[in-house]
């Protein structure tokens, strides 16, 4: 496995190919990749089901598919090329089950991606840019879109790539990779 230790960090808007994107570049160093889902699907939310399940049809039986909605770290990931998919469903979790409490949750998902930094593993870790959209319309809805440019800074001032997806082109805004 090339790169062992890095991150590629993706992000973008909604569906500008940041999930096609990851898995494409995770298959080039990999044969058997593993797809982190964060997601939590609740019984009542069949959009979000169909979406989940479009997600799955999207690989193959190449790609070990494991479900963790909040420690990631505890995952067995070493010296595998892992897509992590996505950060902002992982931070929601952490939003929901803290009361939305911003410090908190910010300290939990650092916590995290520190332990994931020291896996010995190339992660393809996927995010969304909610804040360069409309201007959130509730006080809560803002307090999450301050919390996901907050860990997006973070995770991308930790990471090895990062880039963005515009119109499914990828745009490489940092690349330490070559160093």
């Amino acid at each position: 496995m090339k790169n062992k230790g890095r991150i590629v960090f993706i992000t973008g808007g909604a569906r500008s190919g940041k999930s096609r994107y990851a898995q494409e570049q995770a298959l080039q160093l990999a044969n058997n990749p593993i797809y982190v889902a964060t997601a939590r699907v609740y019984p009542d939310d069949e959009a979000f089901k169909v979406r989940v399940s479009r997600h799955i049809a999207d690989r193959d039986q190449r790609w070990t598919s494991m479900e963790e909605p909040f420690q990631l770290s505890r995952l067995v990931l070493q010296q595998r090329v892992v897509v992590i998919d996505c950060v902002t469903l992982w931070l929601s979790n952490f939003f929901i089950r803290l009361n939305e409490d911003e410090a908190s949750c910010l300290k939990k998902i650092r916590e995290e991606v520190d332990e994931l930094r020291k896996t010995d593993a190339q992660f393809f870790i996927i995010s969304n840019e909610i804040g360069m959209g409309v201007h959130a319309a509730t006080e809560s809805a803002r307090k999450f879109t301050d919390l996901q440019g907050w860990t997006n800074q973070y995770i991308a001032g930790l990471a090895d790539q990062v880039i963005l997806m515009v119109s499914g082109i990828p745009l490489i805004l940092k690349n330490n990779l070559l160093k």
